[in-house]
Formats: structure tokens, sequence, C-alpha cells
């Protein structure tokens, strides 16, 4: 470490004790003198904004951010800014440029599946259906975070399989990458004491832990004794002031209990800080329909996270993946914001569209070509799939479109094991999607918002092209 990288981090380590002492003071004259320091007008945007926000009585960011610095280990913080900093600020000017030169989509985050390998057999999963124990290599991951950080991708998720699998490799990868941040969607039975140990020396890598309600639920679709093993590594984490989160995946049979007060604030108890939620896609040819959330519990989640937002505010920071394309203008796949990376290699659009054209582990294939594939150009050129923010998704909002993007590009499916044709797919959601459908428009007429979403978010302005449907949503 240099002299200079030595005085940046006990500059930093000092600021972190001189908040904690008294956060509510000595927190706005933190920012106050960052602010008199930057030279940038992001920078300043930035510090000013986030003082704004932490300055609204009951706002959700405020309590949120006091939690993370009263409760995380303090080294763990200080390894936490730099990695940060790169993906809020950094990242946006060096994708932001890619995308002018490049001409396709650039990446927030990237999403791998490090391995097909899982100590579980959860119910509707589709991870093992790539092939038995596929994985990506040391090497392969190297890969894409390399070609990744000369794009502006700072963020790296991991999902599998069981991603803790491959502990090691996560943890060197780690060391060798602190200016990164890593977030590993897991089942949490495989964090151990000595693993929760190196989680806190490296501390830029983070785990969203699946829970699917109560013991009851949770057992019954992830196996007898998974509840208890979840509750006790999180146990291990708040311990250690480690921050965490959970990946909860609402269906027809748990959307209920996920999205009840007492269960937000029983996650909260526990520790969490984030907290994911997904409905159920029946992605793959041995998935289960009948698992699909309605479109009235759909709604619900929708109205329950907002409430805990804005109104009846948690300490905890909800990310509505199928409901908040009003914050980032729509579908966030095909490397608008994210895609996926298969076990095997294949560069997806997104972790619920099994197509590619391109295999990472290919030597002459890159990020980029990833993101200049067809089916990824395809996703770019519709983008937004809807005016309406709350029909985003291609698969489960407007099944019409994956089904013509998959079949224009020649994308092939990625099930190793039995091809998921994209018809079949579209088979499986198109009645989900039409209901839906009738309860969005209601609710965006409801609350007052349709089109002016669809160029919400400024990255993107003056870089999407406007462009006309050639297909239809249900068709």
């Amino acid at each position: 470490m240099s002299f200079k990288q030595k005085a940046v981090a006990l500059i930093i380590k000092e600021a972190i004790k001189y908040v904690r002492k008294d956060y509510d003071k000595n927190l706005f004259k933190l920012i106050d003198f960052g602010d008199k320091l930057v030279k940038e007008e992001i920078h300043h945007k930035v510090l000013r904004g986030l003082k704004e926000r932490l300055s609204r009585p009951g706002n959700e960011w405020a309590t949120l951010i006091k939690r993370i610095v009263m409760d995380t280990d303090p080294d763990v913080i200080q390894k936490l800014i730099p990695p940060f900093i790169n993906s809020v600020v950094k990242s946006y000017d060096r994708r932001r440029a890619a995308m002018m030169e490049h001409g396709c989509n650039i990446p927030w985050a990237i999403l791998i599946d490090v391995t097909t390998a899982c100590n579980l057999k959860c119910t509707g999963c589709w991870a093992a259906q790539y092939g038995n124990h596929l994985q990506m290599t040391y090497d392969d991951i190297n890969k894409v975070i390399k070609e990744g950080k000369e794009l502006g991708t700072y963020v790296y998720l991991y999902t599998g399989g069981e991603p803790l699998v491959r502990k090691n490799d996560l943890i060197r990868i780690c060391k060798e990458n602190p200016d990164c941040l890593f977030i590993t969607f897991t089942n949490g039975t495989l964090c151990d004491d000595a693993f929760a140990d190196e989680l806190k020396k490296v501390g830029n890598m983070f785990l969203t832990i699946s829970i699917e309600g109560n013991e009851e639920t949770t057992d019954a679709r992830r196996g007898k004794g998974t509840y208890k093993a979840v509750i006790s590594a999180m146990e291990r984490l708040k311990k250690r002031g480690i921050p965490f989160g959970s990946s909860l995946c609402y269906t027809k049979l748990n959307a209920d209990v996920i999205a009840s007060d007492e269960y937000a604030d029983f996650l909260i108890s526990q520790g969490v800080l984030f907290a994911w939620y997904f409905t159920f896609v029946p992605v793959g040819c041995g998935s289960t329909p009948e698992l699909m959330a309605t479109a009235e519990q759909r709604e619900m989640m929708y109205n329950q996270i907002r409430k805990w937002r804005f109104k009846e505010v948690k300490p905890m920071f909800t990310i509505d993946f199928f409901n908040d394309g009003e914050y980032v203008g729509g579908c966030v796949a095909g490397g608008k914001q994210y895609f996926h990376i298969s076990a095997n290699g294949d560069c997806e659009p997104c972790v619920f569209a099994h197509y590619s054209n391109v295999n990472i582990k290919d030597k002459d294939k890159h990020v980029l070509d990833a993101l200049k594939s067809p089916i990824f150009m395809a996703y770019k050129a519709r983008q937004p799939f809807s005016d309406n923010m709350l029909r985003a998704c291609p698969v489960m909002d407007n099944p019409g479109a994956i089904k013509k993007m998959v079949q224009e590009s020649g994308a092939k499916s990625t099930d190793l094991q039995s091809p998921e044709k994209v018809e079949e797919l579209f088979a499986k959601t198109v009645d989900v999607a039409r209901k839906w459908k009738d309860t969005a428009d209601r609710m965006a007429n409801d609350y007052g918002f349709v089109e002016w979403h669809i160029r919400s978010v400024d990255i993107y302005k003056g870089y999407e092209s406007e462009h006309i449907k050639d297909y239809e949503d249900f068709e």
C-alpha cells in the first residue's frame, strides 16, 4: 500500500469513528466537509442529495444508513467505501462513455452462476437443469470481472446452484478485486463460523440469504431443517457486524406471509439490511407454473413495500424486482443494468430468460461480444417493453416480447438437459400476464403515472432510440 493509500485509509477510519460518536450531529458535518473537498459536479450532486434525503424526518434512507453505520463493524465499513464509490459514482461516467463508443447496453452489474452444484433441491428451482455440476472456473470469473471493469462495471452478483460450494475461490476473488462489490445469493446453510470470519476480513462481499417466509413455508420448498440453518447464518453475520440481506421469492403459497408487517419486522430483528423480493417465474421444462403468484398478490406486494418505504418506514432497503420498473425505466435486463452468465458460460439477457447467442468460455468471446449479440441488441431496441412501468418484464408481463426477440435473434435455449422452446415459456406465462395487465393498468391510472416514466433514468437520456413495437404482448 502506497503512502497516499495509507493516508486515505487513516482518514476514512477516523471519519467513521467520528460519526459513530454522535451520529445525528457528526454525519452532517462530515457530509458538508466532503462537499467542500470534492471537485466534480456529480460528486457535489451525490453528497447534497444524500444530505437532503437524510434530513427528511422518517425517511427510509435516514433510518437505514444510521443502522448501517452503527451496526456494521468499522473495519468492514472502511473496506466497503472504495467499491461503493466506484459502483455509485465512477461507474456512471465510464458506462456512459462505453455505451456511446460501442452502441450497446453496458451493465451496472453482472450476475454469474458460479456452479450448478447445490446441497439443496428446492421446488421449482431451475438452476440444476443446466446440467450436472457445471461451473465457471476461477479464470472464467476473473475474465468477466476484468473485462467488466474496463467498461465501468464494479458490481458482481453470484448465484448457482449454491455459490458457497465455491467459498475459497469467491474469497480469493474478493481479495484480488477490492475495488468491486460482490453480492452472493445463497441458501445460507454453508455459512459457518470460519466463512463468516473470512467475509469480515475481505469486507466487500455480502450474502443475500434466501428465505421463503416462516419455518413451515421455507422448509416446505427448501427441505426440512433449512429454516433453522438460515437463522443460524444470520446470527453469525449479525454478531460480527457484517451487512447482509435476504432474498424472498413470493409464490401463490407464501405471499401473504412474506408481505406481512410482522415478517418485515422479523427480518429487521434478525439483522437484515436489504431485501430482494421476486415473484416466482416458471423457467425450465420441469418448473411448477401453479406456484405463480396471482395478480392480487402481486398488487399486495407492491402496496406493502411502498408502505414500508414511505409511510410506516422500515429501516431495511427493499428491492421489488418485478414492480420497481418506475425507478429504473422498465426492464433492467439485456445489459441495460445487468445480465446473466450461466455456469456453462452462456450469456443470457436475464436470469429469467435462458436464451443466448454467446458463450463466454469460448476463447474468442468477450463480455462486449455478449452485449452486442443479437438477443441483447433485440432487448436494447425494444426497451422499455411498455409505457406502464408496472409491466416492465418481457417474460412475465409482455410475453409476446420474449417470444419475438428469441425468434428473430436465433438465440438458443441454454438448458442442456431439456431445452425449453420460447413458445413453451410463453404458453406458461401468457394467462398470468393478461390478468396482470388489467390490474397494472388500473394501478397506473389510479396512481397517476404512465408515460412519463418511459425515459426516467438519467444515464439513458439521449441514448435510447425511440421505437415502434412490432409485436403484440400476448401473441
